[in-house]
């Protein structure tokens, strides 16, 4: 049965030590050898969008140094034009990735960017799959149910509304508004630049202004939440904590603590792994991950029983002795291990 990957929600400090900490805690259930794609969406509309993303992808190379892993870039930069969100060409390597990053920019260019597009398809088929993803800053935000627009609020003096998000975890019935930076203090003691720079009196607007059934997730800078769909549980890494908000209270969980997802509301668990991508994508995303898995399982060499079960099987072979040939290759298959005949010999494949 195929479970989707973990979910990584960062406050802020997506590059910074107490990151690394989620970086070391992902690869660890990777294994050694994995590829991750670092995707420049969020930061599309900068022109140093490709930089911003290698800054990460390097960190990454630099962190997970004790591991073989391969970070790409992924240049998708919004829905149209050459570096477009829906350009199978340069979104290939998402389909072989084992952890997917998204991180700052603008909230509401990345839900735009991203809304209905191949990348956000393929990025849902891959953590279906089970591959990680990690959302820091403006990305974290995006993937709500609403999101905050921080730079039409804080920079451009729009009044205080949400924006629809790309609901990523709607599906599991949870309907979130995620937000980031929640303990901000860049503004010092003149201006309260807390709760994603919206200060404490326009986020109580905001708050006024969310339907009954959508909580608030407040995470604190230098903090992650690390969310397991399958045992339905969160962990809270880094300096800070997690805020929940919900039904006029409030909840925290510090560095270190753990809390079910139904703290956050309601919680169905698995769904149909092709739900919300269409049936065409799913295989395509299916065929790639089980070529990946072959590519892998057929690195992996036989353990001394299993050879010795091979010699056997080819000394009846030699002998004459289909029958016991064939009941020597059942055997193999109901341990894992697929045979194949070839002119040079038997070759076998781990098939788990």
């Amino acid at each position: 049965m195929m479970k989707p990957g973990l979910v990584v929600l960062i406050g802020s400090g997506e590059t910074a030590p107490a990151a690394g900490q989620v970086y070391e805690t992902l690869a660890g259930r990777l294994g050694q050898e994995f590829t991750a794609a670092v995707l420049e969406t969020p930061a599309g509309f900068e022109l140093n969008a490709a930089g911003v993303a290698r800054k990460v992808a390097d960190y990454l190379t630099l962190r997970l140094q004790n591991y073989r892993v391969n970070v790409i870039c992924i240049p998708a930069r919004k829905q149209g034009g050459l570096f477009s969100t829906n350009n199978p060409e340069i979104l290939s390597p998402l389909l072989e990735s084992q952890l997917i990053f998204a991180g700052p920019g603008s909230p509401t260019y990345t839900v735009r960017q991203l809304q209905n597009s191949l990348a956000w398809k393929y990025i849902l088929a891959r953590h279906r799959l089970g591959a990680a993803l990690v959302f820091a800053s403006a990305a974290s935000i995006a993937i709500g149910k609403l999101a905050l627009p921080v730079y039409e609020i804080y920079k451009v003096g729009e009044d205080p509304h949400w924006k629809p998000g790309l609901d990523l975890l709607g599906v599991y019935g949870l309907s979130l508004a995620v937000i980031p930076h929640w303990n901000n203090s860049d503004g010092g003691p003149d201006l309260d630049t807390s709760r994603c720079f919206m200060g404490m009196e326009r986020f109580e607007l905001l708050r006024a202004q969310l339907p009954s059934e959508i909580s608030i997730l407040g995470i604190d800078e230098h903090t992650a939440l690390i969310m397991d769909l399958n045992e339905g549980v969160c962990h809270v890494v880094g300096r800070g904590a997690a805020h929940v908000l919900r039904h006029g209270e409030e909840w925290t969980w510090g560095e270190g603590e753990s809390f079910p997802l139904e703290g956050m509301g309601f919680f169905k668990g698995p769904i149909a792994p092709e739900e919300g991508i269409g049936g065409e994508i799913w295989q395509k995303a299916l065929a790639r991950e089980m070529e990946r898995i072959a590519a892998i399982s057929s690195k992996i060499p036989p353990p001394e029983e299993i050879e010795l079960l091979i010699q056997e099987r080819e000394r009846a072979r030699k002998q004459g002795q289909w029958g016991e040939a064939d009941r020597i290759r059942a055997q193999l298959t109901r341990l894992g291990w697929e045979v194949r005949d070839t002119p040079s010999g038997p070759q076998v494949i781990h098939r788990g």
